[in-house]
Order: structure tokens, then sequence, then C-alpha cells
């Protein structure tokens, strides 16, 4: 028989290690769980390590604390301040790591916006908590046949936010591509967090004219704070500067100011 394994992610201990009983009872089923991001990672990791990979990750959608490090997908719309989205963030960080995981976020709440979030993230599917074991089951079977599993109460609203998302892309990489190739450069800059006197110290610049180029960046973003800047970077698919050696200029980073 073919073994399912399992990994509950859930710092609500109560509810995982009940999740996790229950699941356990399959006798197809192999189940553990977590209680945080960083612990999950940890379980992944040592699991790989020791040749006996997790097949399914069950995520909270609301899971307390960030994962340090990792950044979600592209949001549908801009989130917090440091970019973070709950336990979603953890899909990314999984998917990046180990693709083969197939991930299904569990959720108080039926919410069109993160449950588009989490697809956009890399999740496989968007389940209830309060649904019953063998619906849960089905989905764990599901995905694994690589199927997408969403209540139906959901589907018009996942499919209008995706469609927003690929709207608001495609306007960003618009502006985004309106921008010189040294502004381009201080905006993948002003996306790995870099300061004025940082990016002026990368580029070999003068913060004076860092500044200029800041100004013309947002300018030409029409957006009026650094945040929204990176914001909309991201939604454009800009990745951070390589963060190696004050003065390693990547061929990107080349042109002339």
């Amino acid at each position: 028989m073919v073994r399912i394994r399992v990994l509950v992610v859930d710092d609500h201990r109560i509810f995982a290690e009940s999740l996790a009983a229950a699941l356990a009872a399959e006798p197809d089923v192999d189940v553990s769980a977590a209680g945080s991001g960083p612990a999950a990672l940890r379980s992944l990791e040592r699991a790989v390590a020791e040749g006996r990979r997790y097949d399914v990750l069950l995520v909270d959608a609301d899971l307390g604390g960030n994962v340090p490090g990792i950044r979600p997908a592209m949001p549908v719309q801009e989130v917090g301040e440091d970019g973070l989205v709950d336990g979603i963030s953890l899909v990314v960080g999984v998917r990046s790591a180990q693709p083969a995981v197939r991930i299904v976020v569990l959720a108080e709440k039926d919410d069109p916006r993160r449950a588009a979030l989490a697809l956009q993230a890399g999740a496989c599917g968007w389940v209830a908590k309060d649904c019953s074991l063998s619906r849960l089951l089905t989905v764990i079977r599901g995905v694994l046949r690589d199927e997408t599993h969403l209540p139906p109460a959901l589907l018009t609203g996942v499919l209008r936010e995706l469609t927003a998302a690929r709207k608001h892309r495609t306007e960003s990489e618009r502006l985004v591509e309106s921008l010189t190739p040294r502004e381009r450069e201080v905006l993948r800059c002003m996306v790995a967090g870099l300061g004025r006197k940082a990016v002026a110290e990368r580029l070999y610049l003068s913060p004076h004219t860092v500044r200029t180029h800041m100004q013309n960046v947002l300018g030409k973003l029409g957006v009026h704070s650094t945040l929204a800047a990176v914001a909309l970077a991201r939604r454009a698919g800009v990745g951070p500067v390589d963060l190696g050696p004050v003065g390693r200029i990547l061929p990107e980073e080349s042109s002339s100011a």
C-alpha cells in the first residue's frame, strides 16, 4: 500500500493534534504536526535528509507569525508593509524549496481574495477548517492527482480576483518598462530594502543623484512612496538587486547613470 505523508501546520495545538490524530486513523496516511512556519520548514528539511519526503502540507491560512526571509506570491492587492501574508508566506517558501509537495490551505472562513492569493502562491486547494474528514481526505488525494480544489461558492470570486491580478500585473509591467536601465536598477535596490546611502554606495553614485533617480522612479510609476513603488515592482515581477559585496556590479547594473 502506498502511504501518503501529511504534515499539518497550525499554531492552534489542540486543532493540529486533533486533525493529525483523525488523519492517522486512515490506513494509508502517515501524519505529523508542526506549530509554526519555521517548525514546518525544519520538519520538511529533516524528512528530505532522511529520505522520507512529505507529500501534502495542510497549512493554516492564519498561521501566527511570519517565516523569516520568505515573501508571498504577488498579492492580488497590496497587503502589509512587510509584504507577508500569514500562513500563505509559508506556501511560497515550501513551493520554492520543495515544488513536489502539494499544499492545501485550511481556512476559518471563505475569502476569495486570500484564496486567490493562496493559489498564486502555489497552493493546490483552499478548504474550510470545519469541513468533514471525508471531504478533506478527498482533497488530499485529489491534489496528489494534480487537481485544484476550491469550495464551489468561492469560484466566481476567485476568478474575479485572479483576473484583476493579471490586469494589475500588466499595467505594472508597462510602467516599469518606462524606466531607464539605471532607474530600474535603483528600483531593484529599493525592492531589496536599501536606503539612499546604500544605493549610492552600491551603484557608485552620489546620494543626490540617487535621490533624483528615486524621485524619477516614483514619478514614472505614478506613486508617492517607496512602499508603493516596491509593491508595484513586485506585481511587475521585479526582483531585488543581488545583495553581494558592495561594489559588485552585475550585468544589469552596469549601465551608466
